[in-house]
C-alpha cells in the first residue's frame, strides 16, 4: 500500500503557544487512518493544516510524493482533500442534491447567460447515493427533514463526490445513537472499498479499533506513536494517549 499523504515535521504556533511541535505521520492510499489524542494534543490544528485553514510555520505536506502548500481551504479542495466537520456544513433549507453541489453547481451556457444543469446534478447525486447505499428518502428531500444519521451520510457522500485524494472525518458519529453509528460506519467502509482514502479523527477508541487499519497518537503537539490498529489494544491506545505507555 503506497503513501497517499505524508506529513513531515509540521510546526504551528499561535503567539507564544506551540500547537504543533514537529508532527509527522503518513496516510496510506485506500485505507482508513485514525488520529487519536486528548483535547489540546494538536489533532484539530494538524487537520486544519491539512485542510488549508492554517498554513504550517515549518514542515512539509506531500500528496503522492509532490510537496503542496495550502493558503486556503479552496487550495486543499483543489488538491482533492475534502473534510466533513462535526457541524456538517449542510443547509437545512436545501435539498440533498443541492447540498451535494453547494458552491460547485454545474452550469451551462456562456458568461453572462448561464443556467443550472439541475437535471444532471440530480441524476449524479442520485447515482452516488445509490452506489453508496445511503439510506435517504430521495435527493429531492430537504435536509431539515432527515435524521442525524442521514444528514451525516449526505455530508460524507458529498465528500466522496469531490475528493480525489482524501476525505477527513472529524468525530463522524459523535452525536449519533448506536443504530445510526453502525450505519455511518458501514458507509465509511463502503467508501474505502470504493477506492477512497479516509482520515478519521475520533475520541472513540472502540470505533477506531473497528474502523481503521492504522492509528496515530498525538500528545503535546507531537505524533508520539503509530501502529497498525490490529496490533494494539484499546488499553494500550489509552496508555499511549496519556503517556503511560510510550510505544507498542
Amino acid at each position: 500500500m503506497t503513501d497517499k499523504i505524508v506529513v513531515e515535521n509540521i510546526h504551528k504556533s499561535f503567539g507564544n503557544v506551540d500547537a504543533l511541535k514537529g508532527a509527522s505521520l503518513t496516510i496510506k492510499a485506500g485505507e482508513i487512518t485514525a488520529i487519536v489524542g486528548d483535547n489540546g494534543a494538536g489533532k484539530s490544528t494538524l487537520v486544519k493544516c491539512l485542510t488549508g485553514l492554517y498554513t504550517p510555520d515549518e514542515g512539509e505536506i506531500r500528496i503522492d510524493g509532490e510537496p503542496v502548500r495550502f493558503s486556503s481551504p479552496r487550495d486543499a479542495r483543489d488538491k482533492g482533500i475534502e473534510t466533513v466537520y462535526q457541524d456538517l456544513a449542510l443547509s437545512d433549507q436545501l435539498s440533498v442534491w443541492q447540498n451535494m453541489y453547494m458552491d460547485r453547481e454545474l452550469v451551462a451556457g456562456i458568461p453572462g447567460f448561464q443556467f443550472l444543469r439541475r437535471g444532471e446534478m440530480k441524476r449524479r447525486a442520485a447515482e452516488l447515493i445509490a452506489d453508496l447505499a445511503v439510506n435517504v428518502p430521495g435527493v429531492g428531500r430537504s435536509v431539515k427533514r432527515l435524521s442525524g444519521g442521514q444528514r451525516q451520510a449526505v455530508a460524507i457522500a458529498r465528500g466522496v463526490m469531490w475528493a480525489k485524494n482524501m476525505i477527513i472525518l472529524d468525530e463522524p458519529t459523535a452525536a449519533l445513537g448506536l443504530n445510526e453509528t453502525a450505519q455511518v460506519e458501514a458507509l465509511i467502509r463502503r467508501v474505502v472499498e470504493g477506492g477512497k482514502t479516509v482520515l478519521v479523527v475520533s475520541h472513540n477508541f472502540e470505533q477506531v479499533k473497528r474502523l481503521s487499519q492504522q492509528v496515530w497518537v498525538m500528545r503535546g503537539g507531537r505524533v508520539v506513536g503509530g501502529t497498525r490498529t490490529e496490533e494494539v489494544s484499546g488499553e494500550q491506545l489509552v496508555g499511549m494517549v496519556t503517556g503511560a505507555v510510550r510505544t507498542v
